[in-house]
């Protein structure tokens, strides 16, 4: 099969590589129908997370299953299924809890990588969702950013406890930030702040329901905010970057007694102990557990309530994945969706 190989910063090759099968009696192969390049894909791209040796791509999928372990019961061969990039049984404490991205049995399954023909999904029973019936065509790419971008998003709004009543504040514009936007609107924030500098990605955000746009970074963007409510700080803040800037920025931007979601990979981040205790603000965040939110997200699609799948403003076939990545990391494109 074909597949996306990550040989070294900026070297992005689509290569044979052997096709993936059955390893224990929990486990799915499906064949994907649309796979896409994750913002968190361009740490590694960057060489700013490191890699050893050539590593396959992608944890973002949805497709048919083709087969199906001996354990397996909730999906079948020839479902249409949406999966979360961590495996999960959903049955230990964690997951019940509903932390399924710490299930005591978690896998990661960008490791087969997904940006490929087929994919083994470990925990298929506890990992993926099935659709009601095979999706219309348009509906593919909503449901592809339910398997990761939109339930990140989804996940910084409640962690953040963005509801009614309440000023949300999103820093970061990427596919995560916009859906978080998506997010605190369909959890009925009040007013919602998106931050971001790029015309195309503020008119998505105004669409996806954002209120006020603040194009300042920084201390500038937090006075900015300060302004926006009354000089008290946003009641809710998603940070969706990962950065030291963007974290102390989401910090700084919330009122005191406030809650910060936190969903982007931090790389380099460090909090400063005494202004943390002083900022007296809620912090809570880290890998989305994605399944917890599937079946709500996935219904939400297939009934043509919201439409994340416009994070995806450009489509290429999976053999020109190197486009993809050169795209969004040269920001000419909020997210590319491959098709195999």
């Amino acid at each position: 099969m074909r597949g996306t190989m990550l040989y070294a910063p900026r070297d992005i090759r689509v290569e044979e590589r052997a096709e993936p099968a059955i390893q224990a009696p929990t486990d799915a192969i499906i064949r994907i129908s649309a796979a896409c390049v994750c913002g968190s894909d361009l740490w590694p791209y960057r060489g700013i997370a490191p890699i050893e040796g050539p590593v396959p791509m992608g944890h973002e999928y949805v497709g048919v299953v083709e087969e199906t372990g001996s354990d397996v019961q909730t999906v079948k061969a020839g479902d249409f299924v949406v999966g979360s990039f961590m495996a999960s049984d959903n049955t230990c404490p964690i997951c019940q809890a509903g932390y399924q991205s710490r299930c005591v049995h978690v896998e990661y399954v960008g490791a087969g990588g997904a940006q490929a023909q087929y994919l083994r999904v470990p925990l298929a029973d506890g990992t993926l969702v099935a659709t009601p019936g095979p999706p219309e065509e348009d509906l593919i790419p909503s449901l592809l950013a339910a398997s990761d971008v939109l339930g990140t998003g989804w996940f910084g709004a409640v962690a953040a406890e963005a509801g009614p009543g309440k000023t949300v504040a999103v820093v970061g514009d990427g596919a995560v930030g916009l859906l978080a936007v998506l997010a605190a609107r369909q959890l009925g924030a009040e007013q919602i702040i998106a931050m971001s500098r790029h015309e195309p990605r503020q008119k998505l955000a105004h669409e996806f329901g954002a209120t006020d746009i603040v194009t300042e970074r920084g201390d500038a963007g937090v006075a900015k905010v300060k302004k926006l409510t009354s000089g008290l700080g946003a009641h809710s803040v998603i940070e969706a970057v990962g950065t030291q800037e963007s974290m102390m920025q989401a910090i700084r931007s919330t009122r005191p007694g406030g809650h910060v979601g936190y969903v982007g990979v931090a790389h380099g981040v460090e909090l400063p102990g005494q202004e943390l205790f002083y900022a007296e603000v809620h912090l809570l965040g880290g890998p989305a557990p994605v399944r917890r939110f599937l079946p709500k997200l996935t219904g939400l699609i297939w009934n043509r309530e919201i439409d994340p799948g416009q994070v995806f403003d450009l489509e290429l076939p999976l053999d020109q994945a190197a486009e993809g990545y050169q795209a969004m990391d040269e920001r000419r494109a909020i997210k590319a969706l491959l098709r195999p």
